[in-house]
């Protein structure tokens, strides 16, 4: 399995909106470096990168086995809107259905809500004469010569990227895949996405959709992708190159250029693999994955050491918080909240004289006014300089001397001055203000999945996170918050925590009453050996585990409910089974089961990973000891508004069983843990930082 190779160095890079973070780990030693993001050419900031951890490691590019990528370039491009031109061929009379959608409004009563508009404008949306029925029979042949002649006009649109989708692909893909091989032919220079590969289930709106948005992103990334393997082997790696799903397994390079769509929270996923393994060594049970970097916040639900998965996600929201205002895409994915919340996001003030802070970043061109870049807006890494919380000279371990005297200056231009505070004031209302976005964020999201918050346990990570965790944990009444080791390049520390996992969702309508079990093994044996030569690909020669679920619903109701199977083949009497094990999910998720009324098996999904080894648990802490602070900090805590005198500790002079009490800042290279007045902080068996809430402190 890729990571089980003691003796030998493998390296997880992860790229943010602010910073590229990597991990090279061998055996026992591990090796962290972080460095700005190169946006105008990504490739160039992970080299610099892993030439730094190489150096300060001692290990050869040759000695390393494998290097594992995660990415939000994917997602950037679809939210800016930066993919190349694509077009949409599709079945005649539904040119449009990719903007009419499901008809559904998210903003019910406000006459001037606006939809994201979709990817592919109208001008590029063609279509051509052919039909199937449900079942996959063919209605009306394709009409070739129809197909044909878009060459024309697809040439005169300089289209670079084409998505083929038509009415119920995803039972027979023949149609879709003739029409390919007559473009193709004519068009060689243009990528082409099917939706029948990319996404072959029912509800053509979600599968065109998630076709267009992978059309739309995948030169960009293909050739994003073959940059950065042609610049690992010019530094002389020989060893494959990996990339994050979404969906938290890890696939071979071929995979993420073909769906680019695949990787779109490569990155985030990282992070919530990280907090899930994190969770398992500490024996949490329940968890609110907490990651904070430079440009967005990332929270995730984690129950018995699995993050909360779903098999569709919507990207680019115009509405924040509301379901349907972005663009969807069905691929398996870790669900997750994201919003614009991180060290480089931007405040201002708004029409109504309030403190706004992004979702805008100032990203790492030009960054924060306190990096002397030429940023001039006020971030959130100014606010925590001018709250104490970040000591200037020592900013991602000395590498970057910070401004002090200019985040003042842009605190007080930008919003202390309209609103008559001293700058420290001012960064007191912009902490408060983005760790109450993030908090509302947390509480939606929970409401959603039908989770609560107060009795779990907040991990803490990216570079952010610790220094503005404990403060959200007051808000979300949480007792407890841990921040790992290496809690800065978490995510990227994630990919390398990550089995080689592939999975293959496929719609295969059934009625359970006359369950055929011939025709359900053909289509799982299909889709397992699709997931397996993708699997194999990654991790060749290891065991694998394979799991399987059904999608399934009572006759006529209109959304299925996911049922867990074993991986075996099916004989003729297994309709009863199955009905048991929905049942048992039915009820487990809305409390009753109907009874006398068949039930539809919609989709199957199979996931097939290699072997992973189970995380170590943690040691006892050992003695308790009160260490000794090497400075003092003036912090202003946001809880009170008040100035605090508070200790200042070297985290890597803090053995297991360290116990510091709040008020008192604990400085890393890479990040700071604030621990608020109302929290004590110890060292646990592992080296990890947990944060208690005082006895007898208000929640």
């Amino acid at each position: 399995m890729a990571h089980q190779h003691g003796s030998t160095a493998r390296i997880g890079v992860d790229i943010g909106g602010t910073f590229t973070d990597v991990v090279l780990e061998k055996g026992e030693m591990r090796r962290t470096a972080k460095v700005l993001t190169t946006p105008r050419a990504p490739e160039e900031g992970v080299r610099a990168c892993i030439r730094s951890v190489l150096a300060d490691s001692g290990v050869t590019a040759g000695e390393v086995s494998l290097v594992i990528h995660g990415t939000t370039l994917a997602t950037n491009a679809l939210i800016e809107r930066k993919g190349v031109t694509t077009a949409l061929v599709t079945t005649e009379g539904f040119r449009d259905s990719v903007e009419m959608g499901t008809e559904s409004r998210f903003e019910q009563y406000d006459i001037n809500m606006e939809k994201p508009l979709p990817l592919v404008p109208r001008r590029r949306r063609f279509t051509v004469p052919e039909r199937l029925n449900a079942a996959g029979e063919v209605i009306l042949a394709l009409d070739e010569a129809a197909v044909a002649a878009l060459v024309a006009p697809l040439k005169r649109l300089r289209v670079e990227s084409i998505a083929i989708g038509f009415l119920h692909s995803y039972v027979n893909p023949a149609h879709e895949r003739r029409a390919h091989e007559i473009l193709a032919a004519a068009l060689p220079d243009v990528t082409f996405t099917l939706s029948s590969d990319v996404s072959p289930e029912m509800r053509e709106y979600e599968r065109f959709s998630t076709a267009c948005a992978n059309a739309y992103v995948q030169p960009i990334m293909a050739q994003y992708l073959r940059r950065l393997e042609a610049g690992l082997k010019a530094q002389g790696f020989g060893c494959p190159l990996y990339v994050m799903l979404s969906g938290g397994g890890v696939a071979d390079i071929e995979t993420g250029i073909r769906f680019p769509i695949r990787l779109v929270e490569s990155g985030p996923v990282g992070g919530a693999i990280f907090s899930s393994h994190t969770a398992a060594e500490c024996g949490l049970a329940q968890v609110l994955s907490f990651d904070m970097g430079g440009t967005t916040a990332k929270i995730c639900v984690i129950n018995d050491s699995k993050p909360h998965t779903e098999r569709a996600f919507e990207v680019a929201r115009a509405h924040r918080f509301l379901k349907g205002s972005g663009l969807p895409l069905r691929i398996p994915v870790i669900e997750m909240v994201e919003i614009g919340a991180g060290g480089g996001s931007l405040a201002h003030i708004d029409a109504l004289g309030r403190i706004n802070v992004g979702p805008q970043s100032a990203g790492a061109e030009p960054g924060p006014a306190c990096y002397g870049q030429g940023g001039a807006a006020p971030a959130v890494t100014d606010a925590d300089v001018a709250l104490g919380r970040i000591d200037p000279e020592a900013f991602a371990g000395g590498r970057l001397t910070l401004d002090a005297a200019s985040a003042d200056d842009a605190l007080t231009r930008d919003v202390g001055t309209a609103l008559a505070l001293a700058p420290d004031m001012a960064a007191l209302g912009i902490s408060e203000v983005v760790d109450e976005n993030m908090a509302s964020a947390a509480r939606v999201h929970a409401i959603e999945i039908g989770a609560s918050l107060s009795e779990r346990t907040m991990i803490a990570f990216g570079g952010a996170a610790p220094l503005h965790a404990a403060r959200l944990a007051e808000k979300l009444e949480i007792d407890r918050v841990l921040i790992p080791t290496h809690a800065a390049v978490g995510s990227a520390i994630g990919f390398l925590r990550a089995p080689v996992a592939y999975q293959v969702v496929q719609s295969a309508y059934q009625k359970i009453s006359r369950f055929d079990a011939k025709a359900a093994n053909q289509v799982l044996a299909a889709m397992q050996a699709e997931a397996l030569e993708v699997v194999r690909r990654g991790a060749p020669g290891a065991e694998t585990a394979e799991k399987r679920t059904a999608f399934m619903r009572y006759l006529g109701q209109g959304h299925e409910v996911a049922v867990a199977l074993p991986a075996r083949a099916w004989k003729a009497g297994d309709g009863k089974f199955i009905r048991r094990a929905f049942e048992a999910a039915y009820e487990q998720t809305y409390g009753r089961i109907i009874a006398n009324l068949d039930l539809e098996l919609v989709s199957w999904a199979v996931e097939i990973s290699a072997a992973t080894s189970a995380p170590q648990a943690a040691g006892p802490a050992g003695e308790a000891s009160s260490p000794v602070p090497y400075a003092k900090r003036r912090l202003l805590d946001t809880g009170s508004g008040q100035h605090v005198e508070a200790p200042a500790y070297r985290r890597e002079k803090l053995p297991p069983g360290s116990r510091v009490s709040g008020p008192a800042i604990i400085v890393e290279d890479d990040t700071s843990t604030v621990v608020s007045p109302s929290f004590d902080a110890m060292v646990n068996g592992l080296g990890y930082i947990v944060l208690e809430r005082k006895n007898g402190e208000q929640r």
